[in-house]
């Protein structure tokens, strides 16, 4: 009788057997081919011949097999009960876990203190029945393992061998890889000198590679996502610092009004007083904008400080920048004084750049379209220059370096600001005129022929006058000598009659009545003024008699007087 149940035939009770003394069932004993099988369950054995005198019944009814027929039974079979109880069956019966078969005898004992085994069927009831072969044939061994007891449980009931633990162990997650460990697949797969638990879980991990690697490249994508994310916040934080420590920091600052070194620095229009400081910051001037903009706020007149071109020095204090800045001295902007033809207004902006005499012109006529003309002032036949009339009058901020035509664009582009603030498009036609092509013609004539802003209005008036077709006094000829010397590029003012008469040229309003083909100047603000508001008092001629004034008449009579007193003035 062993722990897991009787075993097959007639065994002797030991005395540690806790059912020792035991009378059976009801007294009795039960019949030894319907013995428990394991487990619990009855086996079924093919019954033996019952002899006389071959056993009868022991204490507590147990049944024993007479010694005589098997010699040495209480020296060899006990002794070899009490090993098998403990370690399973006899090994010498048993390679790999599979029982080793026996010659078969019928009858119990083989003599030699062993027990015969006998063939059964298997019982449907017992847990181990799923064997292939009943006892005797070739099954595993259940039982020749350290897992005897406690009692196994059937292979399809066990679960899966807890990992053991190690010194070196991580902790319950044993899969992951730590964060940054960044390990490679040899370290997952273990080597012969590490822990045998070690090399078990690398082979069983190396079974999941996909897991393995998935979980590698998660903490690769998530060490990118904190760095780009660091990266963002870091930036951010440094522009902020910057900015905070721009305007409420202590603003550094130099002392003293510069180190000698001159520099120049070009202001854009409409830029203000954080973006000057910013370019003289930049540029050297100054240490800090914050400190620019705290002497401009400073000055009563800081109010009025212009964009252009500053010629000041490097390392000054910002309230000497500020001064400087303010006084007409730093000013080095490109000045277009009003009444200026476009060849002068080419020759200074070559000089400003630092280019070849004709480099500008070159590009005005080349590229006159691009420059961002209104559509009323394109188009227009036998013109000397089309970009005449729109270099406007004014200071620019022009300084070696940059091309001819961003500044040829930069005049453009304020000029036809000027001219759509003006009006000229809308008043052109109350003034009889085709349009404002016309009208900025007839500004640039007032320019170059008035001799003050005094007379605009009435020189504006002439040249409406003299434009109608039936006047009395000229029927439509304007008779201009400012057209003339446009036309040679000239400014003589001795021209005899007869010469001005015989030159064939549209610009000749001598020679061709009505206006020139476009404007002979660029008009500044106040001739245009007087082209769109001139007087109405009848005057049709005008004269200048020491070239600072003009005197204005009504008739020729009127006129002719005032040219007899002029030569007369000149000794003629």
């Amino acid at each position: 009788m062993t722990e897991y149940g009787r075993g097959a035939g007639s065994e002797p009770w030991h005395p540690q057997d806790p059912l020792y003394g035991d009378g059976g069932w009801e007294g009795q004993q039960a019949h030894t081919g319907h013995q428990p099988a394991y487990g619990g369950q009855q086996q079924h054995y093919p019954q033996q011949p019952h002899t006389q005198g071959q056993g009868d019944w022991g204490q507590g009814g147990q049944h024993y097999e007479q010694n005589q027929q098997h010699p040495g039974y209480d020296q060899q079979q006990h002794s070899g009960y009490d090993e098998q109880q403990q370690t399973g069956y006899d090994q010498r019966q048993y390679y790999g876990g599979h029982e080793q078969q026996q010659p078969y005898q019928q009858g119990g004992w083989d003599g030699t203190g062993g027990h015969q085994q006998m063939p059964y069927a298997p019982d449907p009831g017992d847990p181990y029945g799923q064997q292939s072969a009943g006892y005797g044939g070739e099954q595993p061994d259940f039982y020749q393992t350290p897992d005897a007891y406690p009692p196994p449980e059937p292979p399809a009931r066990r679960r899966a061998e807890p990992e053991p633990q190690t010194d070196w162990d991580p902790g319950p997650d044993q899969g992951e890889h730590a964060f940054f460990a960044g390990g490679d697949d040899e370290d997952d797969e273990g080597t012969g000198d590490e822990p045998e638990g070690r090399r078990g879980r690398g082979e069983r991990r190396g079974k999941g590679g996909g897991a393995k690697g998935k979980k590698r490249r998660n903490g690769c994508a998530c060490l990118v996502v904190v760095l780009v994310f660091g990266g963002g916040i870091g930036g951010a934080g440094y522009f902020g610092y910057q900015f905070y420590k721009e305007r409420f920091s202590a603003a550094p600052d130099y002392a003293g009004s510069g180190n000698g070194q001159q520099v120049t620095v070009v202001i854009p229009k409409g830029a203000g007083g954080w973006e000057i400081g910013r370019k003289l910051s930049e540029a050297g001037v100054v240490k800090s904008a914050a400190a620019f903009v705290s002497a401009l706020e400073a000055d009563p007149d800081g109010k009025s400080l212009q964009d252009g071109v500053y010629t000041l020095q490097k390392e000054m204090s910002a309230a000497s920048a500020v001064d400087l800045m303010l006084s007409p001295k730093s000013r080095s902007n490109l000045i277009i004084a009003e009444g200026l033809r476009n060849t002068a207004v080419y020759s200074l902006i070559d000089k400003r750049l630092g280019v070849s005499a004709g480099t500008t012109a070159a590009v005005a006529k080349k590229e006159y379209k691009s420059l961002g003309l209104p559509a009323w002032a394109l188009n227009h036949p036998n013109l000397k220059d089309p970009l005449e009339g729109f270099l406007y009058p004014s200071s620019y901020a022009v300084a070696k370096g940059q091309e001819p035509k961003a500044v040829l664009k930069d005049m453009v582009s304020q000029a036809t600001a000027k001219y759509e603030e003006l009006g000229l498009e809308q008043k052109a036609e109350d003034l009889g005129l085709d349009g404002p092509w016309q009208l900025l013609t007839v500004a640039s004539l007032v320019q170059a022929e008035g001799t003050s802003h005094d007379d605009f209005r009435k020189m504006a008036e002439v040249v409406y006058n003299r434009l109608k077709p039936g006047n009395p006094e000229t029927y439509g000829a304007l008779e201009f000598d400012s057209t003339y010397n446009y036309v040679k590029n000239q400014s003589k003012l001795d021209l005899s009659i007869a010469e001005l008469r015989r030159y064939d040229n549209p610009y000749n309003t001598y020679y061709v009545k009505g206006l020139p083909p476009g404007p002979i100047d660029n008009p500044g603000e106040e001739a245009l003024k007087g082209a769109l508001d001139p007087t109405h008092d009848g005057w049709y001629y005008f004269i200048s008699m020491d070239g600072k004034t003009s005197k204005f008449s009504r008739t020729f009579a009127e006129h002719d007087k005032l040219v007899k007193q002029w030569n007369k003035s000149r000794g003629n």
